[in-house]
């Protein structure tokens, strides 16, 4: 996965100027305060540019972010250095693997957002993504993350998707191609991406394969019951339960 991210790391940002960040940002910290309202410190496990860690830190957490992408921590490392000082002493960051990662503190929330959990695509990769949780985590902690929520998967299908986008320096069209693979609840997105420079016409392509699983509540508590006990379960930037119109989903997890 490092290799697919580092490879758009660069327009990464642009792609996804119109994610409301500061909403979805203050929905997890409503989130936090709903079940822990005492939490300061939060690991985020796949943090990305730390686009969503930037606003946690500006309402006052302190967050460490931890991603296999080089590129994409160096974009974090820029976003740092152009906030204010007592925010910015908030931010840290490392490069590190969610499924084995051991910050050697427990903090009092671990954080995984945008999917990550949906990217650990074996049954080994997502019982080591819940163990690295747990291990990261003082008992009561919560962990919170997002994922795509099967029966809205199973009953809207994914599409072919076309996202074009531009700014000062390039334009972007990307084009989304998935293949589902139906027993093994995996979907691969096939990214086709075409960079061309306002300024010169150069046109640069780039393809990409994201492997993702759509997840199940009920095969979920496998995963996470020898170290967790259920919070909530609710429909993405909601309160209330998910639906077949949730393609995306929040569960909220205490530690044991």
């Amino acid at each position: 996965m490092t290799g697919v991210f580092d490879a758009y790391a660069r327009y990464y940002d642009l792609l996804y100027r119109d994610k409301d960040y500061v909403a979805e940002a203050g929905y997890v910290a409503s989130q936090i305060r709903s079940h822990a309202p005492d939490a300061r410190r939060i690991l985020e496990l796949g943090c990305g540019t730390a686009a969503h860690a930037e606003q946690l830190a500006q309402m006052g957490f302190s967050v460490h972010g931890i991603d296999l992408s080089e590129s994409m921590l160096a974009a974090a490392e820029r976003r740092k250095s152009r906030l204010p000082p007592d925010v910015a002493s908030r931010l840290s960051f490392s490069r590190a693997d969610v499924a084995s990662v051991r910050a050697g503190q427990p903090f009092d929330v671990v954080i995984s957002l945008f999917h990550v959990m949906s990217y650990q695509v074996t049954n080994d990769a997502l019982a080591a993504a819940f163990k690295t949780a747990a291990a990261n985590l003082r008992p009561g902690g919560l962990f919170l993350y997002d994922f795509w929520y099967g029966p809205a998967v199973l009953t809207q299908k994914p599409d072919t998707r076309v996202k074009r986008l531009r700014d000062a320096d390039v334009d972007v069209t990307r084009i989304a191609e998935p293949v589902v693979h139906w027993n093994e609840n995996v979907v691969d997105v096939n990214y086709t991406v075409f960079v061309e420079r306002n300024d010169t016409g150069a046109l640069e392509k780039l393809c990409e394969t994201h492997r993702m699983r759509y997840l199940f509540p009920a095969e979920l508590v496998h995963y996470y019951s020898p170290s967790f006990r259920e919070r909530a379960t609710c429909a993405w930037m909601e309160t209330a339960h998910p639906t077949a119109d949730s393609w995306a989903a929040l569960q909220v997890l205490t530690r044991i």
